[in-house]
């Protein structure tokens, strides 16, 4: 008998909200932006991983961050993960130029 991971779905209580906060990451993410948006985190001397000061800092966009207050917890859950998971996809070059901010120390 063997079992397989399935990630529980969950149900977004705000889907417009959501999908704000969402573009505003995957637009910062995005081959266009990343190095723009690397260098703004490098600026406001934070880490990559540090979401909260990220969104506090508007860096994301000035109305990035009231939006993601507004969402739920479980929404704001949703969003950090998929933000964690955005910053790993950025291109090795880049991930290089910026290692300081992707550093753990």
């Amino acid at each position: 008998m063997s079992a397989t991971y399935q990630q529980a779905v969950l149900t977004i209580q705000d889907p417009h909200v959501f999908g704000v906060v969402r573009e505003a990451i995957a637009s910062a993410f995005s081959p266009a932006g990343a190095a723009d948006f690397l260098k703004s985190i490098d600026r406001a001397s934070l880490r990559v991983r540090n979401f909260e000061g990220v969104v506090e800092k508007g860096l994301l966009g000035a109305s990035t961050s009231a939006e993601y207050k507004r969402l739920a917890p479980g929404d704001q859950g949703q969003i950090r993960e998929f933000y964690l998971a955005s910053l790993e996809h950025v291109s090795l070059d880049l991930r290089d130029r910026f290692f300081q901010l992707y550093a753990y120390y």
